[in-house]
């Protein structure tokens, strides 16, 4: 830890690929498509390409969603989330598993850290979600696009989260899989922390801003307690 910087005082999560077990059929299926790249461009790496273009692909889908839900389109529209998360491999209300451990790792740093779910899910999805999985009850706040105009990576979440728990955001560490999670916390200010059991990878991650890389979620009272 730098020594200019003050104690974390609270843990923001991402849930898909965090906390929540999740595979990006998308990406991998396109990855297979691309490799034909590969006979023109031996070093070119494809599957690295098929996830930034889901990546992109995925953002503007889930601002079009978000700005519809501030404009008051009907709900039953959102009726696709669930579909759609079901073809990439995400969890949906129904249909999810917790990464094994996650449970026991709230209940330890909920003893001792304010915990947060930052999420791009709905809130009622978000909400219904957590419900499901019997997580709930160990944060105290949840942000989802529908309490932002903006989504990862911009800052808004990461700041609205911090603000709802009366921390600054350098106070605040967010917990990731993705590039997403790593830029939206330093562009808040906040401190980020990377997990392999998503989405992007290592390099990928630090690139991004991480300041540690993990294995997976559970390594982090270890670490917090090296760093305190």
């Amino acid at each position: 830890m730098n020594p200019s910087q003050p104690p974390i005082r609270a843990i923001l999560f991402d849930l898909d690929g965090t906390l929540v077990v999740a595979a990006n059929r998308w990406s991998e299926r396109l990855a297979i498509r691309l490799r034909f790249l590969n006979r023109v461009f031996p070093q070119m790496n494809t599957r690295r390409l098929a996830k930034r273009l889901v990546n992109s692909l995925e953002l503007s889908t889930t601002y079009g969603m978000l700005w519809l839900e501030h404009l008051g389109v009907g709900s039953s529209f959102f009726g696709l989330a669930d579909r759609v998360r079901r073809s990439k491999g995400l969890a949906t209300r129904s249909a999810s598993t917790l990464i094994p451990g996650s449970i026991e790792l709230l209940k330890q740093l909920g003893q001792q850290y304010s915990l947060a779910v930052v999420t791009t899910r709905r809130r009622k999805e978000a909400e219904a979600f957590l419900a499901a999985a019997d997580i709930g009850r160990y944060f105290q706040i949840i942000v989802t696009r529908s309490d932002c105009w903006h989504i990862k990576p911009h800052p808004s979440p990461v700041r609205k989260a911090a603000q709802l728990l009366d921390a600054k955001p350098i106070e605040c560490l967010m917990v990731g899989d993705t590039m997403l999670d790593m830029r939206s916390a330093c562009r808040a200010g906040a401190r980020a922390a990377g997990v392999l059991t998503g989405y992007d990878e290592r390099e990928e991650l630090v690139r991004a801003g991480a300041e540690v890389v993990l294995e997976d979620a559970s390594q982090l009272p270890a670490y917090l307690a090296k760093t305190a």
